[in-house]
């Protein structure tokens, strides 16, 4: 596998130079990289994906922290840590399952965040990715302590993501809860694997005791709801539910990750295998393992 960081860091300053009016076509072309990856959803646009929900930085006016922001990012070495970080992931990957299927190349675009988006600053801790599409990864991020320090980590989450759907089908019309918080289980599963506990994101260990015993019981009574437009609540919560339009389900931020991790760790101690081995398993073989029932 080949993966290729791009510096977009360059690239976003240049566009922060320019006038408003010339911005969504910088932007676009930043984006571009990812265009064939991405192709399998349709015909979207990258750039009215960023601005309409994608949490990215504004394109219709100047904002005096944008620079500052991608000056402190290049200062704390973002993208060439991005780099060691995939580079160290992809190798535990391949070690741990020669020939799994994968992208021959996988681009990779961080994109600077927008420092006034709850859904980015206050339920993603000021970072997070989208790396589902084998060939594809995008990160999205405003520089703060905790992102600074885990953003690296979170590319590397994705390339699990990315690995493995290029081994499992998605199909937005049949994927299940299971498969989508299994899927985000097993991916901070692999960064605890990769880097210790402390490289993990808030998303997975934001729920604790009572309140995870609940939001466990809620998502695997739902394991088998099926249909993308129905995932969003069970795995995000209910306030990203609302954000994107969709019905709440009564769960707190991001309890799918927790629940997932949950379930991830059951397998990985009933199966004994890690999560790097664990990449490419079913849904169904994970809920198993973990003792969770499941009619899908």
């Amino acid at each position: 596998m080949k993966i290729v960081v791009h510096d977009t860091a360059s690239a976003m300053v240049d566009l922060l130079r320019r006038p408003p009016a010339e911005r969504p076509d910088a932007l676009r072309e930043i984006y571009s990289p990812l265009e064939p990856a991405m192709a399998v959803m349709g015909d979207v646009d990258l750039v009215q994906m960023h601005q309409m929900m994608g949490s990215g930085f504004r394109l219709d006016h100047d904002d005096p922290r944008y620079l500052p922001a991608l000056r402190q990012m290049q200062e704390a070495k973002v993208w060439s840590r991005i780099e060691e970080s995939l580079a160290a992931a992809w190798e535990r990957i391949s070690d741990a399952a020669p020939g799994i299927d994968h992208a021959d190349t996988v681009h990779v675009v961080l994109i600077l965040g927008n420092p006034d988006d709850e859904h980015l600053m206050e339920r993603s801790a000021g970072y997070f990715g989208q790396g589902g599409f084998p060939g594809a990864i995008q990160l999205v991020m405003w520089p703060t302590e905790t992102s600074l320090a885990k953003i690296d980590y979170a590319a590397a989450h994705e390339l699990h993501h990315n690995v493995r759907y290029a081994n499992v089908v998605w199909n937005p019309a049949t994927v299940t809860v299971g498969e989508h918080v299994i899927a985000e289980g097993l991916a901070e599963a692999f960064v605890r694997e990769l880097a210790g506990e402390q490289a993990m994101g808030p998303w997975s260990q934001a729920l604790t005791g009572a309140e995870l015993d609940d939001a466990y019981q809620k998502i695997t009574a739902a394991i088998d709801v099926a249909g993308m437009q129905n995932l969003s609540p069970y795995v995000f919560g209910d306030a990203t539910a609302k954000y994107l339009g969709q019905q709440p389900v009564g769960l707190p931020d991001m309890a799918g990750y927790a629940a997932g991790l949950r379930i991830a760790d059951a397998h990985l101690k009933a199966s004994g295998l890690t999560a790097a081995e664990s990449t490419a398993l079913s849904a169904r073989e994970v809920l198993t393992n973990a003792g969770v029932p499941t009619n899908a």
